[in-house]
């Protein structure tokens, strides 16, 4: 019998350990393929709220919110491509030419665009939106806050690009998403990756495939004993 449950995941799509979690998570469901089914919902949560629209390069950011040296930003940025891979995830500029800058983008309207693809299109669609975002974040440097960009990407996983672009003008939508984030702060999710599954049991931070599937059991084996 396998046991079916609901994986939640608070994330932005600027953030690189965001990625490597759900790449090890995925790794982690492949482990229990036949034990567990999983459907995964990605909710929001915006590390920089008040990012100006026109973003701020990655290592001015860096350092202004943390007080990281260049030096220490280059070695975390290496332990992390590292830890990246070995999740499966590319972390590296991949398009043509000279890479442009790392930059950090104002994410309210990717939140939009990700919530209005759970709501029309379900969790599946929603993943590809995801996972499109954070590509087209770390691996082809795109500007996050242009709308242009943004139903570009939406198309790209079949959205409609009307309806895609009509919610970016949603405020009904926007208030969703704001509640939403205002729900994470209850659960006292300051930092994401953060799992909720089953609705009830948080796992923080980007874990390791083993971690992922020993507390998946677990949660299964709970809720069977709950009924």
């Amino acid at each position: 019998m396998t046991d079916r449950l609901t994986i939640d995941i608070y994330s932005d799509v600027v953030c690189p350990w965001c990625a490597i979690g759900y790449g090890q998570l995925t790794k982690a469901l492949a482990q229990l393929e036949g034990e567990i089914e999983a459907e995964v919902r990605w909710r929001p949560f915006e590390l920089n709220p008040d990012m100006p629209s026109e973003g701020e390069e990655q290592e001015t950011h860096l350092q202004r919110k943390y007080g990281r040296s260049m030096e220490e930003g280059a070695a975390m940025r290496g332990r992390m491509k590292e830890i990246a891979a070995g999740a499966g995830v590319s972390l590296s500029y991949e398009g043509e030419g000279d890479a442009p800058p790392a930059m950090m983008w104002n994410t309210r309207d990717c939140h939009k665009l990700l919530g209005f693809a759970l709501e029309q299109a379900g969790p599946q669609v929603q993943t590809r939106l995801k996972l499109a975002l954070f590509k087209a974040h770390f691996n082809h440097r795109a500007d996050l806050s242009d709308r242009d960009t943004l139903l570009d990407i939406a198309a790209g996983v079949g959205l409609h690009r009307e309806a895609a672009k009509a919610a970016l003008d949603d405020a009904d939508l926007e208030a969703r998403v704001i509640a939403e984030e205002r729900q994470a702060w209850d659960l006292n999710i300051t930092g994401v990756p953060a799992m909720i599954v089953g609705g009830k049991f948080l796992i923080p931070g980007a874990q390791a495939p083993e971690t992922y599937v020993n507390a998946l059991r677990r949660v299964a084996e709970k809720s069977r004993a709950a009924g």
